[in-house]
């Protein structure tokens, strides 16, 4: 009740000093939603991870569709040195060149917001990010700060988040940040961190989207992959850009490859070989010993070393060496 009488109080004092009833001002809706397309977040996860034990910060490339949707199409990562973000990290001079680029490469699209890395330790805004934000929606008043974490990040669970920060205006008059239209903005419970550090009272959340586009109109990563990974699949856009990921290609044929390694990789080989005709070996004195109904059930849920052929495979799962087990048996029946 409080609360309403100085909201009240606020607005006829800013209609007695204006000689009329207060205006109506353009509030951000909490049903906002930053939309993340699959090449954005890949590249955001990748860079995070890489970075790992430091934090990493980058720029988001995107559009303000409307006032309840961020569409963010792709990122790219800042240089920077240390252990924390700041301010200072932003280098104007590497963001306009890279911008020049991206534009050649048919990247129009204009910085929306920022992102960076807390490894380890949640989705929050510190004091620093706090002042960097600043900097970033003193351009651009609808600047989206998002906060991913790339060490509690699991396979189908990302943890991740997007923050604006509060006018303290608002604060001081006793307002709301934002507007109630819908429950779009209610359906995540924030984090006790994120509370402590001052969510809701510096800073709010903002609900996060991801679109994986299936035509040509997609978010704009299709370019970012061959045309001829998406042809044939069924799929298009990001979808086919997400299953060619760790994709081998013909092209890894035409490469040379280490001779130290090569020859580490031999002596494996050579090494399985040998334990394959002891195991062979083996299993031709068994068949002495053993009945028909022990045979049978010997090798259940084994590798029966007599087969006719035998797949060796190295560890990164590539066919290194096909073995003729006949062959193998008669040479060590000579010896």
């Amino acid at each position: 009740m409080d609360r309403l009488t100085r909201m009240l109080a606020a607005a006829q004092g800013m209609g007695g000093h204006q000689g009329g009833p207060a205006q109506d001002t353009n509030i951000i809706d909490n049903s906002e939603t930053v939309y993340i397309s699959s090449l954005a977040l890949l590249k955001m996860l990748r860079h995070g991870r890489a970075g790992v034990p430091m934090e990493v910060m980058g720029l988001m490339l995107g559009e303000f569709v409307d006032d309840y949707t961020v569409r963010v199409v792709d990122v790219f990562a800042m240089p920077q040195s240390g252990t924390g973000v700041s301010v200072e990290a932003v280098d104007p001079v590497f963001q306009t060149k890279m911008m020049d680029m991206l534009r050649q490469t048919g990247r129009p699209e204009t910085v929306v917001g920022w992102y960076h890395s807390h490894p380890g330790f949640g989705c929050w805004l510190s004091s620093v990010d706090i002042n960097t934000q600043q900097s970033f929606e003193q351009l651009t008043p609808r600047a989206v700060a998002v906060v991913i974490d790339p060490i509690q990040s699991v396979k189908g669970k990302v943890v991740i988040d997007a923050f604006r920060l509060i006018n303290p205006q608002t604060l001081m008059l006793g307002q709301e940040p934002r507007q109630t239209t819908s429950n779009v903005g209610h359906l995540n419970k924030p984090s006790i961190q994120a509370l402590i550090h001052g969510l809701n009272r510096h800073y709010y959340s903002i609900a996060v989207g991801y679109l994986k586009a299936r035509g040509a109109t997609a978010t704009g990563s299709t370019s970012a992959m061959s045309a001829g990974n998406a042809a044939g699949m069924g799929v298009g856009g990001e979808e086919g850009m997400l299953m060619n990921l760790h994709k081998s290609v013909w092209t890894e044929a035409l490469t040379m490859a280490d001779f130290k390694t090569e020859g580490t990789r031999n002596l494996e080989r050579l090494q399985k070989l040998v334990g394959l005709a002891e195991g062979y070996e083996k299993r031709v004195k068994e068949e002495t010993e053993l009945t028909k109904e022990q045979l049978r059930t010997r090798y259940v849920g084994k590798v029966d070393p007599k087969k006719p052929k035998r797949r060796l495979r190295d560890g990164n799962g590539r066919k290194a060496l096909q073995v003729d087990q006949v062959t193998i048996s008669n040479r060590v029946m000579h010896e």
